[in-house]
């Protein structure tokens, strides 16, 4: 790889990066800022100048929200939308999206209940559905997504009953055949917690937890078969390798490991 340009992200500790369909824009948040930006990709992959957007407002919990912190940049897949969410304001903002000048107008927001602090955001592979994994509460909400609204469905917890150690929900993503929902917990959990996803209803039902096999499982993410989930877990240096049973959903340790120092995101390049 050879560097051909860089740009602010527009505020500070920029924690999430997406790319619209097009590959025109690229939607960053910045957490400790508290906003957004969308920067034009050039004709030849340069960076362009950021428009950045503000949040505004705090929540409940004085030592987490006391501001906005915006932890996702998620585009539509029909790329007419951005969806953000902002732990700092217990809200996932809803941004019109129009690809050909990257002009972001807010529409409604989702608003969650407080306290729970909104991290991660993903669609359902048939986009009937959409779920939202909380940091604060480690719990799962799940919406139906319909005309471009959302409609909320649930709210699930993602530790069990008798877990009473630190609470920090990270990541979450549907399996490739929509029929199970992961997500991980750090704290001292160092679990990846597995739902089954009803294909009618969109509803979750847990069907257990997965030791990560190390400490702070931050990201995850299925290698391209669906048969492999790969967990980055930060302070113990590797990832580790899990075979998954397309059947349960449940989740085997293969005994592999990747060492790498702190891995806190996996993509697969096609």
């Amino acid at each position: 790889m050879t560097l051909i340009n860089k740009q602010p992200s527009g505020g500070d500790h920029p924690c999430y990066v997406s790319v619209d369909k097009t590959g025109r824009w690229v939607a960053v948040g910045n957490y400790s800022g508290g906003n957004l930006s969308v920067i034009p990709v050039m004709v030849n992959g340069s960076l362009g100048v950021p428009n950045t957007v503000n949040h505004s407002g705090k929540s409940v919990d004085k030592g987490r929200q006391e501001k906005p912190h915006v932890h996702a940049t998620v585009f539509s897949e029909d790329n007419k939308f951005l969806f953000v969410p902002d732990l700092g304001i217990d809200k996932v903002m809803m941004y019109a999206f129009n690809p050909g000048s990257g002009k972001l107008t807010a529409q409604d927001s989702i608003v969650t209940e407080a306290g729970t602090g909104p991290r991660h955001f993903t669609f359902h592979p048939d986009n009937k559905f959409a779920y939202l994994v909380e940091e604060l509460t480690a719990g799962i909400s799940a919406y139906e997504y319909k005309n471009d609204k959302f409609t909320f469905l649930q709210r699930i917890a993602a530790l069990p009953a008798d877990y009473t150690g630190p609470k920090s929900g990270a990541d979450l993503h549907v399996s490739p055949d929509g029929k199970f929902l992961y997500s991980s917990n750090r704290g001292d959990a160092n679990s990846i917690s597995i739902f089954s996803i009803n294909e009618k209803t969109g509803k979750l039902t847990l069907k257990g937890h997965q030791s990560s096999m190390g400490k702070t499982p931050r990201n995850f993410n299925f290698d391209p078969s669906g048969n492999f989930l790969l967990v980055a877990n930060q302070n113990s240096d590797n990832i580790v390798i899990f075979k998954r049973d397309k059947d349960t959903g449940l989740l085997e340790d293969t005994g592999k490991r990747i060492e790498v120092g702190n891995p806190v995101c996996i993509k697969w390049v096609d």
